[in-house]
């Protein structure tokens, strides 16, 4: 079984767009981008694609690659105290002389839409209800969509990064999984692999994944994005594997497409909290 993220990902905006319209949402996002990175401009352009089909308002600050520290955020604080603005995003990377977790750290956790201010990490860590990072939560959403039962489930992470790997397996814990967290410095990796019910991999490296290495019937996550003479490739040997797996997501196409959806679905619990409060 192919876990399609697009096909996932179109219900949901069709899902949230209805909900905005019916509701009359006011929802403006705010992105920051400093500097001139390309690939970043594709990811804002991604985003602003499903904000508008939703009929949410993305409100852009490109900054130039000479912009201060202090300059950076002093916008952040301006954008804080915006009630106008629901949720921000300073999109990374940011150019080296500028300290991206210092300055990220300095978005209201209540506008955080990746999820990594240190007051939502701690919900996180403390398993209360948080505002998730959104790979993480498109993860948990595709799992969910097809019905692949998190609880009980013995599941192993390849890759500790901050935006995955670490706050994938708190997620998971809440959820009662059984996690293993798999890196660079873990030993005979495939005998950890081959016992996982749902196999997580976010490392990066080109098809680390084999599949003498995932359990038969195994459901199999490919995060990592990696470029081989020009053609975007994940962790996971997709042909190969799906020979044994109970479900694969592609890459391109499965945990991508949920991420972008993801930030949708957090600007709206950001909206809805701010209207209870």
């Amino acid at each position: 079984m192919i876990l399609d993220g697009k096909l996932v990902r179109d219900k949901l905006l069709d899902g949230y767009k209805e909900k905005i319209r019916n509701k009359n949402l006011a929802i403006k996002l705010a992105i920051i981008l400093v500097g001139d990175n390309e690939a970043s401009k594709i990811y804002i352009r991604n985003k602003e694609k499903a904000c508008d089909y939703v009929g949410i308002v993305v409100e852009k600050y490109l900054l130039g690659a000479d912009t201060s520290e202090v300059e950076l955020m002093s916008l952040i604080e301006k954008l804080n105290n915006d009630v106008s603005v629901t949720g921000i995003i300073l999109q990374s990377p940011v150019p080296s002389h500028i300290d991206f977790d210092k300055c990220s750290g300095l978005i209201s956790s209540k506008k955080d839409v990746d999820g990594f201010t240190k007051e939502n990490i701690y919900n996180l860590y403390l398993g209360h209800d948080t505002i998730l990072p959104c790979t993480v939560k498109g993860i948990i959403r595709l799992l969910e969509y097809y019905n692949v039962p998190i609880s009980g489930a013995n599941v192993v992470i390849v890759g500790r990064g901050n935006i995955v790997g670490h706050p994938l397996s708190l997620a998971l814990l809440n959820m009662d999984a059984t996690v293993t967290v798999a890196h660079s410095k873990t030993k005979d990796l495939a005998n950890l692999t081959k016992n996982a019910d749902i196999l997580v991999s976010a490392t990066g490296y080109p098809h680390l994944i084999k599949k003498d290495m995932v359990k038969n019937r195994a459901v199999v996550i490919d995060v990592g994005v990696s470029r081989v003479d020009g053609d975007i490739v994940g962790d996971v040997d997709f042909d190969n594997v799906k020979d044994v797996a109970y479900a694969i997501t592609p890459n391109p196409g499965g945990v991508g497409p949920m991420t972008v959806a993801m930030i949708i679905d957090n600007l709206l619990m950001m909206k809805e909290s701010e209207n209870n409060g």
